[in-house]
């Protein structure tokens, strides 16, 4: 809409790249150094990593010892912090003076992806408040690791929206974090694919984690268009209930029927300047449920709070198509968002209503609390027969199924495309967003059936359960053969507690999975 701006994200570190050997440290701009130990080898108890020692040499301080006596392992995200004194007048001065006066210790494990990432959450959190930070710890791993160590600086940068009235409480975070090491290609390119998944990530928290009282499915719209103005490649289209009506997206329409703010249909398209030679063709639909109650099958009083996230799938993949364009990606990514809140009025849809899908599927309803496979239904049956896509992901916070099957750290994975699930799960695992792949077991269809539509869009066998697959069973039939997957992502998609690189709240889960799969499609 005319006047609309973009989200804010919160301020997030500068990074940035110097050639310095472990010097870099002299001047009083610079507030700490960062430098990274390792797990204890056979007959040593801390190993130094490469730049550790010229800071100690330095210092004139022995780094090992102090970590020692600090009780650090070496682990990923083990920190100890030194605040160096200042020589009282008249005293020998301690030969430090000139240099920063905090020095921050961190375990750095095998100094893989997973460890790197780890430590650059513990990196921010050590450094809260302070200017700018130099460290070492990218000379300890190669270019994936700088990026999942870059990704970690910024992801626990973070900080939840807050009103005008309710500032953030405690230390900002670190300005700017500088890697000395190396100034080259290969950790420019780790350092903005970084900042690009990271941004995207935290794009998605920030809409999941904003109010439903201010977050409706118009708002969202709002929000897409004001995002995609910035980008040229991008091209938002935002569409309201008469065009619902008219194109015939009954789910979206009964799913947003008990509402005072009425659904909205959103595509975000970034189309490449140039397209590559086999480029591809990807939708990505996103459930977008900026509220749910259950609706007439309402919800018990705990279970509505965190419901102002249920709209994560579709700030997920629009935070995707925005990040493919800034990194110029050659593929043609469309994110399509179906847009509703769940709420109970006079309108509300029922159990046992029948509904008319855009394809011409009439679905039975059982449960109204059981809505986003409804919207879902309706998008991905238009987005396979509309945009002529090559593959088709859904990110949906869909069962709490899955959580109870995978818990909060995986997604459950639903393909019928062996390579699609494949890669899918390679980019979970390089980005730490893993996700687990789950059987569409034929056994469990019949139980879709229905004596008055063409499907139940529940289970109706009480005695099957599975009913993250069962759904994933229902929405297979409307990607119309398309090569398709569907992530279930109710369980990593809000954490009960901040742990590394997740916040408490909505952790933006997916984002930085798609685009690692994007960036691989050939």
């Amino acid at each position: 809409m005319a006047g609309t701006q973009a989200p804010q994200l919160s301020g997030l570190p500068e990074i940035l790249l110097d050639r310095a050997d472990g010097g870099g440290t002299d001047g009083t701009a610079v507030d700490a150094v960062v430098v990274a130990v390792a797990p204890a080898t056979e007959g040593e108890e801390l190993q130094p990593r490469p730049g550790t020692v010229d800071v100690a040499t330095r210092y004139g301080v022995d780094l090992l010892d102090l970590a020692q006596r600090e009780g650090l392992r070496g682990n990923a995200g083990d920190v100890a912090t030194l605040d160096l004194p200042r020589p009282i007048a008249g005293h020998a001065a301690f030969g430090w003076e000139d240099l920063p006066r905090r020095l921050v210790l961190l375990g750095v494990g095998d100094a893989g992806a997973s460890a790197m990432r780890r430590a650059g959450a513990a990196l921010t959190r050590a450094t809260a408040g302070l200017g700018t930070v130099v460290t070492t710890l990218g000379q300890s791993t190669d270019a994936d690791g700088v990026r999942a160590l870059v990704e970690g600086v910024l992801l626990a940068a973070y900080r939840p929206p807050r009103t005008a009235t309710t500032p953030h409480q405690g230390k900002p975070p670190v300005e700017r974090v500088v890697l000395l090491g190396r100034e080259d290609d290969a950790w420019r390119t780790a350092v903005a694919l970084a900042r690009a998944g990271a941004e995207a990530t935290v794009l998605a928290r920030t809409l999941s984690a904003t109010p439903s009282n201010v977050k409706n499915p118009a708002w969202m719209g709002e929000q897409a268009q004001a995002l995609g103005a910035a980008r040229p490649t991008v091209d938002v289209e935002v569409r309201d209930e008469e065009w619902l009506r008219r194109a015939g997206l009954e789910c979206v329409l009964a799913v947003g029927s008990g509402s005072v703010t009425p659904p909205r249909f959103v595509t975000v398209t970034h189309t490449p300047a140039t397209p590559a030679p086999g480029a591809r063709t990807v939708v990505l639909v996103g459930k977008g449920i900026t509220y749910d109650t259950g609706g007439i099958s309402i919800k018990p009083r705990d279970a509505m709070i965190p419901m102002k996230t249920d709209m994560t799938g579709a700030a997920v993949v629009l935070a995707t198509v925005l990040a493919a364009a800034d990194l110029g990606l050659p593929h043609r990514v469309t994110a399509v968002l179906p847009l509703a809140e769940n709420a109970m009025g006079a309108g509300s849809y029922r159990p046992g209503d029948v509904l008319r899908a855009v394809d011409g599927t009439t679905v039975e309803v059982t449960n109204t609390d059981a809505e986003g496979r409804l919207v879902l239904a309706d998008a991905l049956a238009w987005a396979a027969d509309t945009l002529a896509p090559d593959v088709l992901v859904d990110v949906a916070t869909l069962t709490g199924a899955a959580t109870l099957g995978l818990g909060r750290t995986h997604s459950a994975l639903y393909s019928d495309d062996d390579a699609l699930a494949a890669a899918l799960a390679a980019a979970g695992e390089a980005s730490g967003e893993r996700a687990w792949r789950m059987p569409l077991v034929e056994e469990y269809r019949p139980s879709l059936a229905s004596p008055v539509a063409d499907v139940s869009h529940q289970s109706t066998d009480a005695h099957i359960g599975a009913g993250s697959v069962t759904a994933a069973l229902f929405l297979q039939r409307f990607a119309h053969g398309v090569p398709w997957a569907h992530l279930d992502i109710a369980g990593p998609a809000r954490s009960p507690k901040a742990t590394h690189e997740i916040p408490e709240g909505a952790t933006g889960y997916g984002a930085r999975l798609l685009l690692r799969w994007l960036e691989s499609l050939a």
